[in-house]
């Protein structure tokens, strides 16, 4: 059975840094691109970041860009996603998810998600 497990979203203050964990199991990372996409409430979903498996760089929504990090493990078939100065408009469930070809916001699977709350 193929799971996408993430943890380590919660509430915090503006400015500050979260760390998202997603492991994988029935599947192996490595042959996959790897993304985090986010919703909020009343919005539609966004792509957030991207390692792709065709160039194996990372990619990231504008919204994100020199604050968020992606970042995968494969000898613990775990990604992560570095949350630093973390802005209101941060505040979504966060998933994790696999494509099959490069970074196209098409998503294979997916994980139950975790939510961020970005607030004082």
């Amino acid at each position: 059975q193929v799971q996408l497990v993430e943890s380590g979203g919660g509430l915090v203050q503006p400015g500050g840094s979260l760390r998202l964990s997603c492991a994988a199991s029935g599947i192996t990372l490595d042959y996959y691109s790897i993304s985090w996409f986010r919703q909020a409430p009343g919005k539609e979903r966004e792509g957030v970041s991207c390692i792709s498996n065709r160039d194996g760089r990372a990619y990231y929504a504008d919204a994100v860009k020199g604050r968020f990090t992606i970042s995968r493990d494969n000898a613990k078939n775990t990604m992560y996603l570095q949350m630093n100065n973390l802005k209101p408009e941060d505040t979504a469930v966060y998933y994790c998810a696999t494509e099959l070809f490069g970074c196209s916001d098409r998503y294979d699977r997916w994980g139950q998600g975790t939510q961020v709350t970005v607030s004082s």
